[in-house]
């Protein structure tokens, strides 16, 4: 296979530099290891992964009452392998290390800057938060639920709780009141986090009536803390059991914090999957793993030192929000948002990225290929000279998105395309500091994570497409499922195709070099005459036409009654004043065919005036897959435009 165009690759003295490096070679010296390249490494950390993930404790300074030293039980078991069994610790001490004046918190919105927190003032908000949690009479292992924006406030209650061992769990307050009793409901929280309301596109949000109408229907809630968001002085009366944060702090002073030690595996997080096929799965994640896995990713991958300024956009729905949260354990300065990041024309966050310093920028791909058809070219107009890594996740980051961030936005910066999810609080393919990056693929590996990519047969492949699984257990595996007895939907989601093996259903392909390319959901393949097709790789071709703005891609069942065979079907959202007329629809076909193959030319394209997105921006493609054929669609308040799945239905057009 013919490499594609190496895009950018570190200077010697960066490469010198990194963490990644000096930690290799300090391993190197002690195990006296015969390694002199990234695979050669990253080969050693996946097969010695006691040995590993004991030394990333140790180079990451894991704060702890104690390590203890077995490393691994049962380490073949997938799941039900243990790690560090006899540690004790607290995620949120590890986080709080630091506590002088320096930023801990910067705080921006559509309108600019708001605020920022010194590190010393976060730990006084965290101490007298945690003394208020304690007055409540909560346990370790009770949830903590926020409906909550990206505020410092919702970083220093979810401090506080897990201060105390409490669970956490957000929500973006987008969502409606069934979206929200989908998720909460299910774990019964004891405290409510919330704010009075949002600010998005130029417009204020009020929250509190669906406040009230959630703190009413979830009887295990003992007390609704309210954030003024909007409103100073904000009346919570009418909310059951709700306090204004600055009231319900009013009578404890600033303090030392008690951090309470715990096990390694105790939970840490409950993070949620789309629901938009079926109730929403709880995600439980422990302490100890997540706080190995991201101290890894920021420390190793991203190579994140203190006082850097790292800035991911997110909503407190999507597990992005959870890693940003965790930027404070690499001392980090974090730099928050909350509203449209199309706000100031699209300007916005770079202005924020100018005037705050960014040394690295976390985004979707979604939004990169958005602006890039808005014709912005933000490094034209910013001057953007610390900023060391550009990070990409949500969806595959097209070809033509890599030519676009070294052409409009800084040549001379890591563009990492990143892949993981929600169920691992980490990436699969991860960045890399001293590796090059190529057009259209994801640069590596992520270290101690036993990644392959397994062909029909469950035979690792290189070069070719398949299932992207790890065949050895790793420490931010998640505990299991809230409320799923003998682990059976756990099992079910991951295990069931390879036993022993996580799958975890993105169609993808290893390449010589060790690159990663992401073509799609597995589940969203298309097979079209039993060959199996990423759609991501049908995205690429037609997004980059001019006339077309968004696009999704199905299998619908074909002919009616033959549930074993089916074919391509296009929608194409286009422009404002455009058509999908014969040209255009011939132009799409040849351009699928030109530039992808001939298995993938639809049977049909069809227009449509939006194409529903879940509120963290991924196209719903099995949603709209289940409208197409008739079948129902559960839980659209995970859905930022539900209203768009109406547009599929009866469509005469899929009728022959």
């Amino acid at each position: 296979m013919t490499a594609p165009k190496k895009l950018w690759e570190p200077s010697q003295e960066a490469i010198e530099n990194a963490q990644i490096t000096q930690f290799a070679r300090a391993i190197v010296r002690k195990h006296r290891l015969d390694l002199n390249s990234y695979p050669e490494f990253y080969r050693w950390t996946v097969e010695e992964p006691e040995q590993f993930w004991s030394e990333v404790w140790d180079f990451c300074g894991v704060i702890s009452s104690r390590k203890g030293p077995v490393v691994l039980v049962d380490g073949e078991r997938m799941p039900g392998a243990r790690w560090f069994p006899e540690a004790r610790l607290n995620f949120a001490e590890n986080l709080m290390r630091r506590g002088d004046r320096g930023d801990a918190l910067v705080f921006w919105d559509e309108r600019g800057f708001q605020r920022r927190v010194s590190y010393s003032d976060l730990t006084s908000e965290v101490s007298r938060a945690a003394q208020a949690l304690q007055a409540l009479g909560l346990r370790a292992g009770d949830r903590a639920a926020a409906f909550i924006p990206n505020l410092p406030e919702t970083m220093a209650l979810a401090l506080a709780a897990l201060s105390q061992g409490l669970v956490w769990a957000s929500c973006s307050p987008d969502f409606g009141i069934e979206g929200v009793l989908e998720r909460f409901g299910q774990i019964e929280p004891k405290v409510l986090f919330c704010a009075d309301g949002y600010r998005y596109n130029g417009e204020e949000h009020d929250s509190l009536e669906r406040v009230r109408q959630i703190a009413e229907r979830l009887p295990s809630v003992r007390k609704v803390v309210v954030v003024p968001h909007l409103d100073p002085e904000v009346d919570v009366s009418e909310v059951p059991k709700a306090a204004r944060l600055d009231e319900w702090l009013r009578r404890y002073p600033a303090g030392d914090v008690a951090f309470i030690q715990l096990p390694f595996n105790h939970p840490v997080f409950i993070l949620f999957t789309s629901g938009t096929t079926g109730k929403p799965k709880c995600i439980v994640h422990g302490a100890g793993g997540t706080l190995l896995q991201t101290l890894k990713m920021y420390k190793l991958q991203f190579d994140v030192r203190p006082g850097d300024r790292f800035f991911y956009y997110s909503t407190t729905n999507w597990v992005m929000w959870n890693l940003l949260f965790a930027g404070l354990a690499a001392e980090a300065s974090l730099m928050l948002y909350d509203g449209s990041p199309f706000a100031r024309g699209g300007a916005v966050l770079f202005d924020y990225a100018q005037k705050e310093r960014f040394s690295h920028f976390g985004t979707s791909a979604k939004f990169i290929d958005a602006i890039a058809k808005r014709g912005l070219r933000p490094g034209d107009a910013h001057g953007l000279p610390g900023l060391r890594m550009i990070v990409s996740t949500g969806s595959p980051l097209a070809p033509e998105s890599f030519d676009y961030v070294y052409d409009a936005i800084k040549r001379d910066v890591c563009l990492s395309s990143i892949s993981g999810g929600t169920e691992i609080m980490a990436a699969f393919a991860d960045a890399n500091p001293v590796l090059p990056v190529y057009r259209g693929e994801l640069q590596c590996r992520s270290l101690g994570l036993a990644v392959e990519v397994f062909d029909e047969e469950g035979k690792p492949v290189v070069g070719k497409k398949g299932e992207l699984v790890c065949t050895r257990p790793f420490p931010s595996m998640p505990l299991g499922f809230w409320n799923d007895p003998g682990d059976q939907r756990y099992h079910a989601a991951y295990f069931a195709r390879y036993p022993n093996v996580w799958c975890h259903g993105d169609w993808c392909e290893l390449t010589e070099r060790g690159t990663m390319i992401v073509y799609g959901r597995s589940d969203a393949t298309l097979n079209p005459g039993g060959v199996r097709i990423g759609t991501a790789e049908l995205y690429r071709v037609v997004e980059r036409i001019p006339e077309v703005e968004e696009s999704v891609a199905i299998g619908q069942l074909w002919p009616p009654g033959q549930p074993t065979d089916s074919r391509v079907v296009l929608f194409v959202k286009l422009r404002d004043g455009r058509s999908l007329d014969a040209a255009l629809e011939e132009r799409i076909r040849a351009e699928i065919r030109k530039h992808a193959s001939p298995r993938y030319v639809p049977a049909r394209i069809v227009q449509v005036e939006d194409i529903p997105r879940t509120k963290n921006g991924k196209v719903v493609e099995l949603a709209v897959k289940a409208v197409v054929h008739g079948m129902p669609v559960a839980n659209t308040d995970a859905l930022a435009n539900p209203e768009a799945l109406e547009l599929f239905r009866d469509l005469p057009e899929l009728a022959a």
